[in-house]
C-alpha cells in the first residue's frame, strides 16, 4: 500500500496496544475515504509496544489480569479468549501452552498478545469501507509541524512496508495526528554511575533486557528495585528456571502484588460516595485522615454487604466505585498538594486498584514465605555503584538503618516518567516547545486535553487537528474521571481512549457529519417528541460502530438513515436547530459515550447496549 495525497490521511504515531486499537476503530468506524497511516518506530514493537512484544516477553511473563480481561473491544468482552482458543496459531508454542485451554478468569502469555493485535488490525483493514485503506510504516516520529487545514509530520527513517528507508527526514501531510508513543522512560539518578555496566538492567522487557536475565547463573545474586509486576515477571522467571541464589525484592513502600482468586471476574459495586472533603480543603493531613476512615467504612461496608467478595479484591472494588465521585474531591484539592499526594502514594494507588493472577504471584509469594531464594528488602534506593570485581553494590536507606546489598545482577523496574517536559523524546520536547502541548498544570502527569483527547495549548483551546491515547493523558483521566493508580498499561482507558478519539476524528473529518453539532444530542434527548426516535438511531449507530463485517456495516448505514427519518419529522418546524449532518454528529457523539461508559463492566455493557440480541430487536434505549 502507497501513500495518497486524494483522501483525506490520519496519521498514528506508536502501533503499540494504542496506536494500533486506535487504527482498528478509525477502519472501523469510516464512512468516507480515508488513509490510516500507523507509523512505528521499533519494527519489532509493532503490534505489541514494550508491553507485549515477544523479544522481551518470555512464555513465563503473563497478564497480570485475567485473559477474559484483555479483549481489545470493550463490547466484546470474550474475543481475546476465542481467539486464542479457536484461531491462534499455536504453532512454535511451548509444551506448557501449546495444548492450554484459555478461560476467562485464567492466565494467558503477554507475548501472543502481538499476534492477536495484528490480527485484529488486519481483519479490520480487510473490512474496512470502499476507499478506507492502512498503511504500515516504520519510523521515528520527531516533530509535527502547524499547516492549512491540518499539520505536517516528521519522521526520521520513514520506510513503507518493502521499501528502504528514506535517507533524512521526511514529512507527511496529516489531516489529523494521533499521538499514541506509551510511557516515557524516567532517568534513574541513583543508577547514573551503572547505567552502561554489564551488570545493571535498566529495561527488562527488552531483548538484551532478557537475554541478561536468563543468562544468570544459578547461584548468582540478583537485587530487583521494585515489587509490581516487573519485579514479580522476573522474581517468578528466575524462581521457576530453578535459581538457588538470594533474589532481593527491594521497595520503599514494602507494598506486594496481591492475588486474585482463580475464580475472579471484573465487577463494579455501587458503594455510598466517599465523604472526603466538606465545603473547603482542611488541608493534606486532614484529607489523609479522612481517606483512611472512608475507606475502611467502605470496606466494611462490602464485607457485610457483599459477603461473595474476596478480601484480596475489595480494594480494587472500593477504588474503582470512587471513580466517579474523585473528581469533585480532588477540584478541591491546591494543586501543589495534589501533585505531592499522588507522587508520595503512587505506589500504594497501584497496589489497591490492581493485582495480578496467581500464575505470577504465587510462586514469589512462596518463596519469600519459605525463606528464600527471593526476600522482601523494604528502603529507598539511594545509590548503585561498581566494585572492582564487577559487581553491584545497592545502598538502601530504611525508616531505622540503612543497608548494602552486593549483587551479581541488578534489575531496575522501569521508572516511568510522568512529566512530559522531563522525557527524551525529540516528539514530546517539539511538541512542548512549540505550546502545541502543555504540561498537566493541576497533576504534572502527562498534557492537557479536553474530554476527546485532543491536545490542549496555553489557552486551554485545541491547539490543531491532534490527539493523545493512553499514557499522555494520565493526569486528565485523574482529575476528569477519577482513575488513579496503575495507570502505565491502563488497558480499559486505552480501550475507551481509542474509541472516543476515533470517532471524534472522523466526525471533523467526514461530511456527513457537522462536528459543530453542540447540545443537539442534549435536546433530542430532553425532548419528549424526539426521545424515543433519536434513542433508535443511537442504538443502531451502536450497531454500526461495533460491527466488525463491512456488508453489516453497510446494511446499518441504510438502517441508520432510514431511522432518522422520525427524528427529522419530529425536529421539523420546532425550535430545535437540527441539519442531517448535525443529527448524524449528535447520533455518534450519544453512541460513543454509550461505548466508553464506565459505570458497568464490559460484559455488563454489552447486555446494556443489546448487542446479543437479534438487530431488529434493538431498536431502542
Amino acid at each position: 500500500m502507497r501513500l495518497s495525497d486524494q483522501v483525506p490521511r490520519v496519521v498514528v504515531v506508536g502501533a503499540g496496544l494504542g496506536g494500533t486499537a486506535t487504527a482498528v476503530r478509525l477502519l472501523q468506524f469510516a464512512r468516507e475515504p480515508l488513509q490510516v497511516v500507523l507509523v512505528e518506530r521499533l519494527p519489532g514493537y509493532r503490534s505489541a509496544g514494550v508491553a507485549y512484544h515477544r523479544a522481551g516477553n518470555h512464555w513465563q511473563h503473563v497478564f497480570n489480569i485475567q485473559a477474559g480481561r484483555m479483549s481489545m473491544f470493550r463490547e466484546d468482552v470474550d474475543d481475546f479468549v476465542d481467539w486464542a482458543n479457536s484461531e491462534a496459531d499455536r504453532a512454535g508454542w511451548p509444551t506448557e501452552w501449546s495444548g492450554f485451554t484459555f478461560t476467562e478468569s485464567g492466565p494467558a502469555p503477554r507475548r501472543i498478545y502481538a499476534d492477536y493485535l495484528a490480527e485484529r488490525l488486519a481483519q479490520a483493514a480487510r473490512e474496512a469501507a470502499d476507499g478506507v485503506s492502512l498503511v504500515e510504516a516504520d519510523g521515528e516520529v520527531v516533530d509535527v509541524e502547524a499547516a492549512a487545514g491540518g499539520h505536517r509530520v516528521v519522521v526520521d527513517r520513514f520506510c513503507l512496508p518493502g521499501g528502504a528507508a528514506e535517507p533524512g527526514r521526511v514529512t507527511l501531510r496529516a489531516d489529523h495526528v494521533v499521538i499514541a508513543t506509551g510511557l516515557e522512560e524516567r532517568d534513574l539518578p541513583f543508577a547514573a554511575e551503572v547505567v552502561d555496566h554489564p551488570a545493571f538492567v535498566r529495561r527488562p522487557y527488552s531483548e538484551a533486557g532478557m537475554a541478561r536475565i536468563l543468562g544468570t547463573g544459578p547461584d548468582a545474586t540478583v537485587v530487583i528495585i521494585g515489587t509490581l509486576l516487573t519485579a514479580y515477571d522476573v522474581a517468578a522467571l528466575l524462581v521457576r528456571r530453578g535459581h538457588r541464589g538470594k533474589i532481593a525484592m527491594v521497595s520503599r513502600s514494602g507494598r506486594m502484588l496481591r492475588t486474585y482468586p482463580p475464580d475472579h471476574r471484573h465487577r463494579v459495586l455501587d458503594l455510598p460516595a466517599p465523604r472526603l472533603h466538606r465545603e473547603g480543603y482542611e488541608g493534606r493531613q486532614h484529607l489523609l485522615l479522612r481517606f483512611v476512615a472512608e475507606w475502611e467504612r467502605a470496606c466494611a461496608i462490602v464485607a457485610r454487604e457483599h459477603p461473595d467478595v474476596p478480601a484480596a479484591v475489595v480494594p480494587e472494588r472500593v477504588s474503582k466505585s470512587w471513580e466517579p465521585h474523585l473528581p469533585r474531591v480532588l477540584a478541591r484539592i491546591p494543586s501543589a498538594d495534589l501533585r505531592g499526594l499522588l507522587d508520595q502514594y503512587g505506589t500504594l494507588l497501584a497496589t489497591l486498584r490492581v493485582g495480578a493472577v496467581a500464575y505470577t504471584t504465587e510462586i514469589v509469594d512462596a518463596a519469600i514465605d519459605a525463606g528464600g531464594p527471593v526476600t522482601l528488602v523494604t528502603g529507598k534506593v539511594d545509590r548503585i555503584a561498581g566494585t572492582e570485581a564487577g559487581t553491584l553494590t545497592v545502598s538502601v536507606a530504611g525508616a531505622s538503618s540503612s543497608q548494602t546489598l552486593e549483587a551479581d545482577l541488578v534489575i531496575s523496574n522501569f521508572g516511568r516518567e510522568p512529566d512530559y517536559g522531563r522525557t527524551g523524546s525529540a516528539l514530546w520536547a517539539a511538541l512542548l516547545r512549540k505550546e502545541i502541548a502543555v504540561r498537566h498544570r493541576r497533576t504534572g502527569r502527562g498534557v492537557e486535553v479536553d474530554g476527546s483527547g485532543a491536545l490542549l495549548g496555553p489557552s486551554g483551546l485545541p491547539s490543531g487537528p491532534v490527539s493523545v491515547i493512553g499514557g499522555p493523558r494520565e493526569g486528565d483521566e485523574i482529575v476528569r474521571n477519577g482513575r488513579v493508580g496503575a495507570f502505565t498499561f491502563n488497558l480499559a482507558a486505552i480501550k475507551n481512549h481509542s474509541v472516543g478519539v476515533a470517532a471524534a476524528v472522523l466526525r471533523r473529518l467526514e461530511s456527513c457529519y457537522d462536528d459543530r453539532a453542540g447540545n443537539l444530542a442534549a435536546i433530542l434527548t430532553g425532548d419528549p417528541g424526539t426521545r424515543e426516535a433519536f434513542a433508535a438511531s443511537v442504538m443502531l449507530e451502536v450497531r454500526r460502530m461495533t460491527a466488525r463485517r463491512g456488508r453489516d456495516r453497510e446494511a446499518l448505514v441504510d438502517r441508520l438513515e432510514v431511522s432518522l427519518k422520525p427524528v427529522r419529522d419530529a425536529a421539523s418546524g420546532r425550535e430545535i436547530p437540527w441539519t442531517d449532518s448535525a443529527l448524524r454528529a449528535a447520533v455518534n457523539t450519544t453512541a460513543t459515550t454509550k461505548l466508553n461508559d464506565l459505570s458497568v463492566t464490559p460484559r455488563e455493557l454489552r447486555g446494556l447496549l443489546g448487542l446479543d440480541e437479534p438487530p431488529e430487536a434493538s431498536t431502542s434505549d
